[in-house]
């Protein structure tokens, strides 16, 4: 079970060069991370020295509640972060811009019986919805999963969909021939976290509209 955000020790969370929208928001303002979760215990963008250490995981922004907006919120990626003496002040930078493509943890989970994972997606396909989820069954290092609910029945912020990473695709020429895809091998009926490439996007605009 992974229980570091993805990009420690590699250079390939990028899988496109942009675009890029920044926004600089406080550390107290990014879920799922930290103690801001439903277990208290996600992995830390910074380390227990007060270090940024490189981390890039997919999350969303604002409240973790339906009263303060959710799951109409911004959702991206972190870019980097300017440590504070204070850790909730310290700034996070976020890439909110849609369509960016990254590589992230994803759990298969498609619903919860209370904090337990109930049912789970065996054959993940390219641009099927993923959401950031601060269930506690997730890894410490796992923000995200493809279920639209959380442990509580509260809606999950959509992060964006699965797709093929760039040495994935058919006759591809990046890096050479074609390599073996995450969507080839079917996935055991239970929690399986594996790194997966993401197209971006938030999903906010499509639930405003589905509320009107």
């Amino acid at each position: 079970m992974p229980d570091e955000f993805y990009g420690v020790g590699t250079t390939d969370w990028q899988n496109s060069s942009g675009p890029y929208v920044v926004v600089t928001c406080h550390e107290s303002d990014v879920w799922p991370i930290a103690d801001n979760c439903e277990s208290g215990a996600k992995d830390s963008l910074l380390t227990a020295a007060g270090v940024y250490n490189g981390v890039h995981p997919v999350v969303a922004l604002g409240g973790r509640t339906a009263a303060d907006g959710r799951p109409i919120n911004l959702t991206g990626v972190v870019v980097d972060v300017t440590p504070s003496s204070t850790l909730a002040e310290s700034q996070v930078r976020v890439n909110v811009a849609d369509y960016m493509i990254v590589r992230n943890y994803v759990a298969n989970v498609l619903t919860y019986s209370g904090t337990t994972p109930a049912s789970f997606e065996t054959a993940p396909v390219p641009f099927q919805p993923v959401y950031v989820d601060d269930s506690q069954a997730l890894g410490a290092g796992v923000t995200l999963s493809l279920s639209d609910l959380n442990e509580d029945g509260l809606e999950n912020p959509v992060a964006g969909h699965l797709i093929y990473c760039q040495d994935e695709m058919a006759d591809d020429m990046v890096g050479g021939a074609r390599a073996a895809t995450t969507f080839d091998s079917a996935l055991s009926n239970s929690l399986v976290q594996q790194v997966y490439c993401i197209v971006l996007s938030n999903g906010w605009r499509d639930l405003v509209q589905a509320r009107e």
